[in-house]
């Protein structure tokens, strides 16, 4: 059975809080790369680069994370940007659900090797079953679920919805 945690209005609101406090924490920079992870990661990036654009003067560079989620070790981490693109820019590292922690880190991970001017990340839903030290810096909802509930995501043409399942 599903229940329905946020419905389209209520996720609109929170990808523009989100991208309101991403402004507010880069205000003096120029250029903002916010990076999505791969699938429902950087559909959310898409939705919080198009508010930032409308909100703020700066350059906004809409970066896609690409890796095996359920092996990030064995496929690496990919970016549609080469590293020069984002040595010392502020960055943002953006997925939808932030469950263990494995996808953010592995990203987190990723981004290090080059000096950054920093770091943050954003989610829209945090289930709070961290097994990696990663936080999000930016988040729409926290919800206490057992592991064997399953939270969905669904970004659609004026419909986009979170289940809990």
């Amino acid at each position: 059975m599903q229940n329905k945690i946020l419905n389209h209005q209520e996720i609109q609101h929170k990808i523009k809080r989100i991208a309101y406090q991403i402004y507010e924490a880069n205000v003096e920079e120029k250029e903002i790369v916010i990076a999505g992870i791969e699938s429902g990661g950087l559909l959310f990036a898409k939705k919080i680069s198009e508010i930032l654009q409308q909100i703020t003067g700066a350059n906004i560079v809409l970066c896609t994370v690409s890796m095996d989620k359920k092996n990030p070790v064995a496929s690496g981490v990919r970016t549609s940007i080469p590293e020069s693109e984002y040595k010392n820019k502020s960055v943002v590292l953006v997925d939808d659900v932030l469950n263990s922690g494995t996808t953010l880190i592995y990203g987190v991970h990723h981004f290090l090797r080059v000096p950054l001017k920093q770091l943050k990340t954003a989610v829209l839903v945090n289930r709070n079953h961290k097994k990696y030290p990663v936080k999000a810096d930016f988040k729409g909802i926290s919800l206490s679920t057992s592991l064997q509930e399953h939270v969905n995501v669904e970004f659609k043409a004026k419909n986009d919805t979170v289940f809990l399942d």
